[in-house]
C-alpha cells in the first residue's frame, strides 16, 4: 500500500512512525516544502522522497494532508488534478470541514477528516475520525488501523469535531500546565525539580490509565483517594474554591470557539 504525506512536521512524522512500526507492506512517500525536513524523514523511516506535492498525490493510494490551515487552499489547488477517484484522502488540517475540503477539490473525493493529538509521538495519541459518503468500510478500516497504531482512535460525527479539538486535540497543553503546576508545588515543598516532574507526570499517566481501564466514573476514583478528614479532601476543597472545574470548562469553550473560526 502506497501512503503519501504532504507535510512532514511533528504530527506527520508521528503518523509515519506508527505506520512503519506496526503496519506491514506500507510504502511511505513524503513531500514537504522544506527539503531538509523531507530528507530527514525519508532517511529516518526509509520513506520515498517526492520532489513535489503533485508527485506525492499522483503516486499514493492513501494521501495524508498534514499542512497548516493557511496553506491548505494552495496545496489543494496544486494537487487536485493529480488525485484519482480511488485515492483515499486523510486530512489532519485543523478546523477545515469535510464540506470545505470537497468544495476546494471541486470533484468527488474519498475523504476522512481526523483530529489527532501530540501524544501520538509516544504511541499514546487520541484520534477522532469522520468521513464523507464516498468512503467505503474498507477505507475506514484502513484509516482506523493507522490511527490505532498511534494510540486510540474513534469514529465521531463531524458536528462534534470542535469539542474533540478542545478535549483531546489541544488538551495536552492543559495537562502539561497541570504537570508543571504540580511540580512547582512539590518544589515549594522541598523536592528537586526533575524528581517533581517525574512524580507529577507519572501520577497523571497512572490516573488516566485508571479511568480507561477500570471503567469507573472519575468522581468515584476521586472519592477513593479522599479519605475522611485526610489531606486529599483539603486539597480538593481548595481547587473547588479556586474554580478549578469552571476554569477548565471555560478554557475548553474558548478552544471550541476558536476552532469554529478557523
Amino acid at each position: 500500500m502506497k501512503i503519501g504525506f504532504i507535510g512532514a512536521g511533528n504530527m506527520g512524522s508521528a503518523i509515519i512512525g506508527g505506520i512503519v512500526e506496526k503496519i506491514k507492506n506500507a510504502e511511505i512517500i513524503v513531500s514537504d516544502n522544506s527539503e531538509s525536513a523531507r530528507k530527514a524523514i525519508c532517511q529516518k523511516f526509509g520513506a520515498v522522497e517526492a520532489k513535489t506535492n503533485k508527485d506525492a498525490a499522483n503516486s499514493s493510494e492513501i494521501l495524508f494532508l498534514a499542512v497548516k490551515p493557511n496553506v491548505l487552499d494552495a496545496v489543494i489547488s496544486e494537487i487536485k488534478d493529480f488525485v484519482s477517484a480511488e485515492t483515499l484522502i486523510i486530512s489532519i488540517v485543523a478546523g477545515k470541514s469535510i464540506e470545505y475540503m470537497e468544495n476546494a477539490f471541486g470533484k468527488d473525493i474519498k475523504l476522512i477528516r481526523v483530529m489527532p493529538n501530540t501524544p501520538a509521538l509516544v504511541g499514546e495519541g487520541m484520534s477522532a475520525l469522520c468521513k464523507n459518503q464516498n468512503v467505503s468500510d474498507l477505507d475506514l478500516e484502513n484509516a482506523l488501523e493507522i490511527f490505532n497504531s498511534l494510540g486510540r482512535a474513534e469514529v465521531v460525527a463531524e458536528n462534534i469535531m470542535d469539542a474533540v479539538t478542545a478535549v483531546s486535540g489541544s488538551a495536552p497543553a492543559y495537562i502539561f500546565m497541570l504537570i508543571e503546576a504540580m511540580a512547582d508545588g512539590a518544589v515549594a515543598g522541598g523536592m528537586a525539580r526533575n524528581q517533581a516532574y517525574n512524580f507529577a507526570a507519572q501520577t497523571v499517566l497512572g490516573s488516566a490509565k485508571m479511568v480507561l481501564e477500570t471503567g469507573k466514573h472519575p468522581a468515584e476514583l476521586k472519592d477513593m483517594v479522599c479519605s475522611p478528614g485526610g489531606t486529599t479532601i483539603d486539597a480538593v476543597k481548595v481547587l473547588e474554591e479556586k474554580g478549578f472545574r469552571c476554569a477548565v470548562i471555560d478554557a475548553m469553550k474558548a478552544c471550541m470557539d476558536k476552532s469554529k473560526k478557523l
